[in-house]
């Protein structure tokens, strides 16, 4: 038996439903970060060293994320090659 659900509600009213955290003043306060670190940039090697220094966990974040999105892709990739091979057998 499937049942679906669907609820209609602002991504505010979900998040105090699932009694997570508001942060969205962390959020704007690091969003206001790295707009003014990045304001003063001339070439990419800095906005990239900025970047790196403002990132969550640093380094190590964007090496985790960059793995992430690899996996993910070479994921998707073996999963569509074996979604697009033709079948064999054919009804008469």
């Amino acid at each position: 038996m499937k049942m679906h659900i669907e609820i209609d509600c602002t991504p505010e009213e979900a998040r105090q439903f699932m009694g997570l955290p508001d942060v969205e003043k962390a959020n704007s306060v690091y969003i206001d970060t790295i707009t003014n670190a990045m304001k003063g940039t001339s070439n990419t090697e800095q906005l990239e060293t900025y970047a790196k220094q403002l990132a969550p966990m640093g380094q190590l974040g964007l090496k985790m994320f960059q793995n992430f999105m690899e996996n993910a892709s070479s994921a998707a990739q073996a999963g569509s090659k074996g979604a697009s091979s033709p079948s064999s057998s054919k009804k008469k």
